[in-house]
């Protein structure tokens, strides 16, 4: 599934609030997984599906991983990518993963 898909990003800290742009560049259905290309502040590919345990999301140039709530939770998708990207980089692919909440099924 080739895409190109706009998204806005969010982050209010220390009495500001930073906006950014992303754009999930690709999309690619690998049957048991997806993997998504993102950019934004960076340059990310994240790796998502289904475990046992519920979602997850890889980031295997960070050496990362993490559990996913369904796609549209991004409250505690946000929370748990956050957690292992930082607060920028994890913003950014939370709000990915809700713009594609409708169109992929994890």
């Amino acid at each position: 599934m080739g895409v190109r898909m706009n998204f806005k990003c969010t982050w209010a800290h220390d009495g500001k609030t930073e906006r950014w742009n992303g754009r999930i560049t690709s999309i690619q259905d690998h049957g048991s997984h997806y993997e998504l290309h993102i950019e934004s502040r960076s340059s990310l590919q994240v790796i998502i599906g289904r475990s046992a345990a519920g979602g997850f999301a890889c980031l295997p140039d960070y050496r990362i991983a993490c559990h996913l709530a369904h796609l549209k939770d991004c409250f505690w998708n946000t929370e748990q990518l956050v957690s292992v990207l930082g607060d920028v980089d994890g913003i950014t692919v939370a709000r990915a993963l809700l713009s594609i909440a409708d169109d992929v099924s994890i």
